[in-house]
């Protein structure tokens, strides 16, 4: 039995991941996932749909300016969707376990991800190491925090502007983190990532779940994008929830190869819903707070 615990401000949450054997039969069109080259792959996961996603799209499509919930970000649970998506994504992982372990898994602190890593992991049977960190945690938004993009540009104006003006990369919500904040603490996050695999001589990939933006910023560190793909991106594409982002190393050290991107074909395989909830639509403010 593996224990993850997250300290909240006023307690704490430990979720449990059974260890045991998973077997699953491989299922026609999903061979490509994994093979014999898949030593130190990544398996980026956003988590399962949260009732922040629910409450940010209640909010857009009614052109509120505030999103309706009451939770600190950290702390939005899952949706009976999220749970639902969350064990048809462990039915999908024990088919990737019987081609190649996965050797670690690795979780950002919030709740959302948390308990979709707990679901999914205890569905699989998977018997990896699982670790939190939380340099994988979601981009924060300080000031703008719970805010629709109808909220920003009412109630603060200035920083709309500003942020039209730096641009997505690099604004910096007071309070917040901009894109290159994260990216940053994620680079960190792989560079100690390879030494500890070089310190253990692990092989087989690795399972990472976490938020939207984070897949996003780590496909664009490892496949070395440009900021204008990266922007072009996030603009055309929604990472949905409980799906994965496959990257394998790419030759040399050269850029990682992307083997799937939001592959979610397991949700209705396994009798779950799929979902986005992506960028706002239509609009090129930042999202709503409480949403990836």
């Amino acid at each position: 039995m593996r224990l993850l615990t997250r300290v909240g401000r006023n307690r704490s949450r430990t979720y449990a991941i059974r260890c045991r054997g998973g077997k699953a039969d491989r299922k026609r069109g999903y061979a490509c996932a994994v093979n014999s080259s898949s030593s130190g792959d990544l398996i980026l996961v956003r988590h399962a749909e949260s009732a922040g996603n629910v409450a940010r799209e209640i909010a857009e499509s009614t052109r509120a300016e505030v999103v309706d919930i009451n939770q600190p970000d950290a702390d939005v649970p899952l949706t009976e969707v999220g749970e639902t998506q969350a064990k048809a994504l462990g039915s999908r992982l024990a088919e990737l376990n019987e081609q190649a372990p996965i050797g670690r898994i690795w979780v950002s602190p919030y709740q959302r991800a948390l308990a979709t890593a707990t679901l999914a992991a205890e569905q699989a049977g998977l018997a990896a190491e699982a670790r939190v960190d939380e340099r994988l945690r979601d981009r924060e938004l300080g000031i703008l925090d719970r805010l629709t993009g109808r909220g920003i540009r009412s109630r603060l104006p200035d920083e709309a502007a500003r942020r039209r003006y730096l641009g997505k990369l690099y604004y910096r919500p007071p309070g917040g983190e901009s894109w290159a904040d994260v990216t940053l603490r994620l680079r960190s996050f792989l560079t100690d990532r390879d030494l500890l695999r070089e310190r253990e001589h692990a092989t087989g990939p690795e399972l990472v779940v976490t938020h939207d933006a984070v897949i996003l910023l780590i496909r664009y560190i490892l496949q070395r994008l440009s900021e204008v793909e990266l922007l072009a991106l996030a603009q055309d594409e929604s990472v949905g929830n409980a799906s994965l982002t496959w990257l394998r190393p790419g030759a040399a050290g050269g850029p990682w190869r992307l083997a799937e991107y939001s592959a979610d074909e397991h949700l209705k395989r396994h009798g779950a819903t799929p979902t986005e909830h992506g960028r706002a639509s239509g609009t090129n403010e930042p999202p709503a707070g409480n949403k990836s």
